[in-house]
């Protein structure tokens, strides 16, 4: 068995039953002892009474930090302040209306990562497979490629994207790219993690045999207007930064329609975006890949136009 420590990471917000429950979750994985190095759980300014979690923690032989944020960081800072206190050789990032199926969990992370190479690369992340907890169905929302119906039978493959809350990464290597994008308030830091361990020389690799149980509804949540903003935003942000001018060309313009349709045709809000994006980036340096991330890419089927 690996001797690589693994820290758990947990954002929450205003979910205390939810995360209790993935606490207890956590508590009955086997190898704890060995593989665990901590369970860093951020509370992200919460609104709603946490007490029942705090008694816990009171009670729990689990290696657990519990960090308050003074204020809502949004997913990516939220999980950059948390990324202070891990210290495993791998860094597993939960939902926190998330559990994890199986006692072997840690075990299957570990083996998942030791001497793993696709498409001739290291891999530097997990995205684990993401099924509804009511009715244990695939959540194709969650599932790391957009070519689903070629690749959902497989248990692992290279890709180019990832779950953002089922999903384990090497600690340093995460570090070493500067973390998760600051800038990113909601939603798309998967790309852009992505894009920079792919031009760094690694593999993101979908890894089947870890589950993740999502108690979202099969019916799904549908995001506000002002998350398809961010997300428009943020994805033509990724374009630019990464990808040859086509794409970004046709990501935001895409995105675009895409907010119009989903916002139910918001006039201002849709102008206000393009006003963001053009002010986005006009700060943001162009950071071209590689022939051969583009031929990584390439050879992953990525949907690079939108």
């Amino acid at each position: 068995m690996s001797t690589k420590k693994i820290s758990i990471l947990v954002i929450t917000y205003n979910r205390p039953d939810d995360t209790l429950a993935l606490l207890q979750n956590l508590q009955s994985l086997s190898y704890t002892q060995t593989l665990l190095a901590e369970i860093v759980l951020v509370n992200n300014h919460s609104t709603a009474d946490y007490t029942s979690v705090e008694n816990w923690l009171q009670t729990t032989q689990l290696p657990v930090k519990y960090i308050q944020a003074k204020e809502n960081l949004g997913v990516t800072n939220g999980r950059n302040l948390g990324m202070q206190y891990v210290t495993g050789h791998y860094t597993v990032f939960l939902d926190d209306d998330a559990e994890l199926e199986g006692t072997d969990a840690l075990q299957k992370i570990t083996e998942g990562f030791e001497g793993a190479q696709l498409l001739g690369r290291s891999v530097a992340l997990l995205s684990f497979k993401v099924l509804y907890y009511s009715t244990k169905q695939l959540q194709l929302s969650a599932f790391p490629h957009k070519n689903w119906r070629k690749f959902v039978g497989a248990k692992r493959f290279a890709t180019y994207y990832f779950a953002g809350g089922a999903h384990a990464v090497q600690t340093q290597l995460l570090k070493d790219i500067g973390g998760l994008p600051t800038q990113f308030f909601y939603g798309m830091e998967e790309y852009d993690i992505s894009y920079r361990l792919i031009e760094k020389g690694y593999a993101i690799a979908y890894e089947a045999g870890v589950v993740m149980l999502h108690k979202e509804s099969p019916l799904g949540r549908q995001p506000k207007a002002v998350q398809w903003q961010y997300m428009w935003l943020n994805k033509t942000t990724v374009a630019y930064t990464y990808l040859p001018w086509r794409y970004v060309v046709s990501t935001a313009a895409c995105w675009s329609i895409q907010y119009l349709v989903k916002s139910g045709g918001n006039i201002s809000g849709f102008f206000k975006g393009w006003k963001g994006i053009f002010q986005r980036l006009k700060g943001t340096q162009r950071k071209p890949m590689s022939k051969a991330s583009l031929q990584y890419l390439k050879q992953c089927e990525a949907r690079l136009w939108y």
